[in-house]
């Protein structure tokens, strides 16, 4: 097993790993929520978690493996949440907005959070590649579902992945100008749905 990956859910055999690993997460959400990528501290999230400072290291080799793994959790809530029903919008564009809307209201709201996450993922290297990707591929899933909710039990097409990758990139540069100060959540979303509107072109 790499020591240079986060321990994922899969990979973790007990109920108490995984227990484990979930605590660790909630204590990492719990202090960015108050105070931003920088009260995020490998021994703070220890002590909250109530785990050793070496198996902290062990599940997450730093403190950028930590926050890119809470962002990928808060994303699999959004998805398990907009799964559960019916994504409104008469054309694909209009779901895919849909559901940017709400995920980013949602990180809007809690800014210190957002400013956490988004940072992690702007500072992330080679050695976090892996929970890079798994972030992408929720946001991926997230948006092809909207952009063919018919689809749901079928293959999507490449053309649906790439075009997906690129909104999501787009969303994440906007997240960005928006953690930094250089736009305003207005602004942020005129810029999303702008880029939606010329990939989709529906």
């Amino acid at each position: 097993m790499s020591t240079t990956n986060s321990l994922t859910v899969e990979e973790l055999g007990s109920a108490a790993q995984r227990d484990r690993r979930k605590r660790i997460l909630d204590a990492t959400i719990a202090l960015a929520t108050q105070g931003g990528f920088d009260a995020v501290q490998m021994r703070a999230v220890a002590e909250q978690a109530d785990v050793a400072l070496g198996t902290l290291y062990r599940y997450f080799p730093s403190k950028i493996h930590l926050l890119v793994s809470a962002l990928g959790r808060e994303f699999e809530r959004a998805e398990t949440t907009l799964r559960d029903k019916p994504i409104p919008g008469d054309t694909a564009s209009d779901r895919v907005i849909y559901v940017l809307r709400k995920t980013t209201r949602g990180l809007q709201g809690d800014p210190h959070l957002t400013e956490a996450l988004t940072r992690a993922f702007m500072f992330a290297d080679a050695s976090v590649q892996s929970e890079i990707h798994t972030v992408g591929m929720l946001l991926t899933r997230m948006l092809t579902r909207a952009m063919h909710p018919e689809q749901e039990h079928t293959e999507v097409t490449e053309d649906d992945v790439a075009i997906a990758r690129v909104i999501g990139d787009v969303w994440l540069s906007a997240l960005v100008g928006w953690v930094t100060g250089r736009t305003s959540a207005t602004e942020t979303a005129a810029h999303m749905e702008k880029a939606v509107h010329l990939l989709l072109r529906d």
